[in-house]
């Protein structure tokens, strides 16, 4: 089982991808992202989106019902319709759900987001959460009759909520829970960068060990990212591929061993 993970950005050639998939002969589930559709449909409809940073250095969207409602209608709708699209004119008979659907994903809502403002600690409440169990009979349900499910927030709380989830922690909790021996991710970059302002400063291989070390190192997103990657390893024969998803032919690159490997 291969989980793929299509990043949100404008310049991910995602009929690229598409196209492709058949060369990995394996079964695999698409996750993915739309968080530049979103950003453009937010401009469009003159909504604001907030980005903070936590005291632990972690950078996410503050998902109030605005931030929601713009992934309702740029993740589960236009972004994900367009890829089952696109894997339906490639023979790959796909289906596309969200955590809400068949209560796939359910996650326990955030307590509060600590953030630092103005010298002083505060908390932020907002409609996120983390990803806590997956429902692999109707996956496995799924997979089992010929359907490839393409999969993208929002999840569903406790209590039925939809709430914001980041992706990577989908992805960690699919794996682990489907026992997937391989993740790819398709990013807008050729890989992990040692220098992120620089494209020839590609990390080609990397330990866990390693991998460890530049969690503690980085900020941001990119941390989260890392720390999300790290908890794929539960599973000892877990490769990770992080490579670039922009380029004409971005399986076959993976194929010929692109991008970073983790391992």
């Amino acid at each position: 089982m291969i989980i793929i993970k299509i990043g949100g950005g404008e310049k991910i050639n995602i009929k690229g991808i598409i196209s492709e998939l058949h060369l990995l002969k394996d079964n695999f589930i698409i996750v993915h992202g739309a968080n530049h559709l979103r950003n453009e449909l937010a401009t469009k409809l003159g909504a604001k989106i907030k980005t903070v940073t936590s005291v632990k250095g972690f950078s996410s969207v503050l998902s109030d019902e605005s931030l929601i409602d713009l992934q309702l209608m740029a993740y589960a709708g236009l972004k994900n319709k367009r890829i089952v699209e696109l894997c339906q004119q490639q023979g790959i008979n796909a289906i596309g759900l969200t955590g809400l659907d068949g209560k796939l994903i359910k996650g326990k809502q955030n307590k509060g987001i600590r953030i630092r403002e103005n010298g002083k600690l505060k908390i932020i409440r907002d409609n996120s959460g983390k990803p806590f169990e997956i429902n692999t009979e109707l996956l496995t349900l799924l997979l089992e009759n010929g359907y490839t499910p393409v999969i993208t927030v929002p999840i569903i709380s406790e209590d039925g909520k939809a709430l914001n989830s980041e992706n990577d922690d989908i992805v960690s909790l699919l794996s682990n829970s489907l026992k997937a021996e391989k993740v790819i991710q398709f990013i807008e970059a050729k890989g992990l960068l040692a220098n992120p302002a620089k494209e020839e400063s590609l990390i080609k291989y990397l330990s866990k060990a390693e991998l460890l070390q530049k969690v503690e190192t980085s900020e941001g997103r990119i941390k989260r990212k890392l720390y999300a990657i790290q908890k794929l390893f539960t599973n000892p024969n877990m490769e990770v591929i992080i490579s670039d998803g922009r380029i004409e032919n971005p399986v076959t690159e993976i194929l010929n061993n692109g991008g970073t490997i983790i391992k």
